[in-house]
């Protein structure tokens, strides 16, 4: 193994550590000795790859945004449909189910907004999310599913209503059912968008 590859290990290692402890516990409860047991490397690697546990905690939610964005693109694709708005609609499903797991609740919705600030954490979660939405909101257009306009100020909304959905499943103990009244809103709004629409 190149040295390369042991210091990408190594990484991997701190990430994975980091991401149970943060889930499990929440960003202010782990300290950085417990990490770097926990990850079985020294307080020396932690800080050769990391400023501080601040920063690990970024690299950490930058992580689990790019999956939770992989996992709402591959619903919208699996939602087979020639119809981008219900594509929308079944990545934004997928997201909010995302955000009933514990983990994603700690670390995603309930910790990465104090512990970054807003302004980084919306530009993390910009940076994997906007394109694909703003993308599927073009196509809708380009397909006559929305009447032509900017598609940009819709995808900021709409990314906007998703986040804020986020936080009131991650808060809900009821059986998913905010979960289903949030998608069923962002679902109407969708719709609303359609030539024609009264609703």
């Amino acid at each position: 193994m190149s040295q390369a590859e042991r210091s990408q290990a190594t990484r991997a290692r701190l990430l994975e550590a980091a991401y149970e402890l943060f889930a499990a516990r929440g960003y202010a409860a782990v300290g950085t000795e417990e990490i770097v047991r926990a990850a079985g490397v020294t307080r020396g690697a932690l800080y050769h790859h990391f400023a501080d546990k601040r920063q690990l905690f970024e690299a950490v939610y930058e992580d689990l945004e790019r999956g939770l964005v992989e996992r709402l693109a591959q619903a919208a694709l699996a939602a087979a449909s020639d119809d981008p708005l219900e594509a929308l609609k079944a990545g934004t499903s997928a997201f909010l189910e995302d955000c009933e797991d514990p983990a994603v609740q700690q670390i995603a919705v309930l910790d990465a907004p104090s512990v970054l600030g807003w302004e980084r954490w919306r530009a993390i979660g910009m940076k994997y999310a906007f394109g694909l939405v703003q993308g599927a909101l073009q196509e809708a257009v380009d397909a006559g599913e929305i009447a032509p306009q900017p598609v940009e100020p819709i995808a900021h909304l709409l990314l906007g209503a998703s986040h804020e959905g986020a936080m009131l499943v991650a808060r809900a103990k009821d059986d998913g059912a905010t979960r289903r009244q949030v998608a069923d809103s962002i679902g109407r709004f969708l719709d609303s968008l359609r030539p024609g629409d009264t609703t």
